[in-house]
């Protein structure tokens, strides 16, 4: 088994390597200009091609990271070369399931002990080394959110005397309860302690049969950690099989300072355009994220979001809840319905947004801010063939229009389709109040993961792209108004960031956004118990504009709001620039503020 790991990560470290280039990097002088070269040699001859002043640290990054795998793969293969067939722990061969123990889970664990650890990890660790208790603790949430690495990370802080008590079992669709509860009943009788099975939910008769688990093997004193993608199939059993008898720990919800701390990304823009997963860390994020591309995009919408209730509902016994969405999957719509929603300005769960001809959110309002804009105003986007460029769009986003749909969607459907995305952590509500009609309440929703939203914008420029007008600019024109359109889409986003992450970080404090009949405050923090509040503007720019704050400065709002909410202690502009006080309004660095909000992981017992 030890040398079967070893061969394992061997070649998956030979397949990470192929995907950088090889070589070293050069540098000429010609002609008093400096040109940057990549040489490497290939069947005995000596190569070289020539790298744009843009790519060079890129490449230079990959050529790196490419030596130090180059590195753990000659070690590794020196010690497979001096690997002797060892004496696994478990050492009866009746087992049915995929079953590693003892110095396997060491081979398994050696790639993720440098990588930093997520916060919600501490939640993992306490319970594997905290007092036995009759429950098992549930580690869920969509793919490439950490799941597995974390286990692994707990492995590789466990000494060799824990390791021999420690069992992690890969579930297959093949699996049964049965077949898992023969196999623990062997690890039992051997003194195994430490139980982690990864990907239950692929066992048909999981969510049925679930007590198992904390009934018969954690009440026995073992230390049970499920985990899985399928987060449908967990919260049925917690409210079945495992009620009151699990803790759950959900992953897929990932702050902007976690994802710098732990993959090492800086900056809010980079949140933006990838934030959501942790498929890797370092430098070559953006080379291979999941959101890197509209077609990984897509492919994760696909499988992460949409494929992760077929499996929930085939194996629930009381099918007709969420009825409506499978028939949706099964018609190949649900990715449809998913991606019309996301695209939507306000990501509104309505038939309308469901079931209308395809329009782009996007494109029609960076027109009207184009047009409107003070500094450089353009009709480009008026003159491009609107028609064309929204079909591509559509295309490329998979979205079908009526007559394509061969379901009748209703607001039945809609209800689930919303349901089912705020049970995945991927849609989260935040309140719109007005004023003066203190009555009127609405809701905005916002988007769990940005890098999703993000990669429909790119589409947007794609299609733009293609489009015959748009192509008659010069090319500084293009870049330009390319750059103009997104960062409209990032100010928009910007703003769900921030109030998602600051309602997160105060459970006790009322986040909001607060509308006039003219204007609007993009954030209201209210402290119920101070009986004070404090009010923000959300800009994406880094440069400091008097129109900023208008609406902080205005005396009949600023009197409305105290007069409902009470004292206004702080008036901010959060922006990416430097921390500054102009003219009584405090101007905070967003990324500052992101990282000083302590947002509490998302766990429940």
């Amino acid at each position: 088994m030890f040398q079967n790991e070893l061969q394992s990560r061997i070649e998956d470290l030979k397949q990470q390597i192929a995907a950088f280039p090889p070589g070293s990097i050069t540098k000429k002088k010609i002609n008093g200009k400096d040109y940057f070269y990549r040489r490497w040699t290939e069947d005995k001859k000596r190569k070289e091609k020539y790298i744009p002043m843009t790519e060079v640290e890129t490449v230079r990054q990959q050529i790196e990271q490419r030596r130090l795998l180059e590195q753990e793969l000659k070690t590794l293969k020196v010690q497979l070369s001096k690997s002797q067939p060892e004496k696994e722990i478990v050492t009866s061969p009746a087992f049915v399931t995929n079953v590693r123990t003892g110095k396997s889970l060491r081979v398994f664990s050696a790639s993720v002990q440098k990588m930093r650890k997520r916060e919600c990890y501490q939640q993992l660790y306490n319970f594997v080394y905290g007092e036995a208790q009759d429950k098992v603790f549930i580690l869920y949430g969509l793919r490439r959110t950490g799941k597995t690495t974390m286990i692994r990370q707990i492995f590789a802080e466990m000494d060799d005397n824990e390791l021999e008590k420690t069992v992690f079992i890969q579930i297959t669709l093949k699996d049964t309860l049965a077949d898992v509860n023969h196999d623990l009943k062997l690890l039992e009788a051997q003194g195994i302690r430490y139980v982690f099975l990864d990907e239950v939910t692929l066992m048909e008769d999981f969510i049925e049969g679930a007590a198992l688990f904390s009934d018969v093997f954690a009440a026995c004193g073992m230390k049970i950690v499920l985990s899985g993608t399928d987060s449908l199939g967990f919260l049925f059993t917690e409210d079945e099989q495992l009620y009151d008898r699990c803790i759950l720990l959900h992953t897929t919800w990932i702050p902007y300072r976690e994802f710098e701390e732990v993959l090492g990304i800086r900056g809010i823009d980079e949140y933006i355009r990838y934030g959501g997963t942790m498929s890797l860390g370092g430098v070559h994020y953006n080379e291979t994220s999941t959101f890197a591309t509209l077609e990984s995009t897509d492919q994760y919408v696909d499988t992460a979001i949409a494929r992760n209730i077929q499996h929930s509902l085939r194996c629930y016994q009381y099918e007709n809840h969420f009825q409506h969405l499978r028939d949706l999957y099964d018609k190949n719509e649900l990715t449809s319905a998913i991606n019309r929603v996301v695209e939507d300005i306000n990501h509104r769960f309505t038939l309308e947004v469901l079931t209308q001809d395809f329009k782009s959110h996007d494109l029609g309002t960076s027109a009207s801010n184009l047009r409107r804009d003070r500094k450089n105003p353009t009709d480009i986007l008026d003159r491009v063939d609107v028609a064309e460029v929204t079909d591509n769009l559509r295309k490329l986003l998979e979205i079908r229009n009526k007559k394509e749909q061969q379901v009748e969607l209703d607001d039945v459907h809609a209800a689930e389709i919303e349901e089912y995305l705020n049970l995945l952590d991927l849609t989260q509500k935040i309140d719109v109040m007005h004023l003066p009609n203190v009555g009127t309440k609405t809701q905005r929703t916002v988007i769990a993961q940005p890098g999703l939203r993000y990669a429909q914008a790119d589409a947007l420029i794609r299609s733009l792209l293609l489009d015959e007008i748009f192509n008659s600019l010069s090319l500084p024109e293009r870049n330009a108004i390319q750059e103009r359109i997104l960062n409209e889409i990032k100010g928009r986003m910007l703003e769900d960031i921030v109030l998602l992450e600051t309602k997160m970080a105060n459970p006790g404090k009322q986040v909001f956004v607060l509308q006039f009949p003219v204007g609007e405050f993009d954030m209201v923090v209210f402290d119920p118990n101070a009986a004070a509040c404090q009010i923000f503007e959300i800009k994406h720019s880094t440069e400091v504009v008097k129109y900023q704050y208008r609406h902080l400065i205005d005396l009949e709002k600023c009197a409305q709001t105290e007069h409902r909410y009470g004292s206004i202690t702080k008036k901010t502009v959060l922006y990416r620039g430097e921390n500054q006080m102009v003219e009584g309004i405090w101007y905070q660095n967003v990324e500052e503020y992101l990282k000083n909000l302590q947002v509490t992981p998302i766990a429940g017992v």
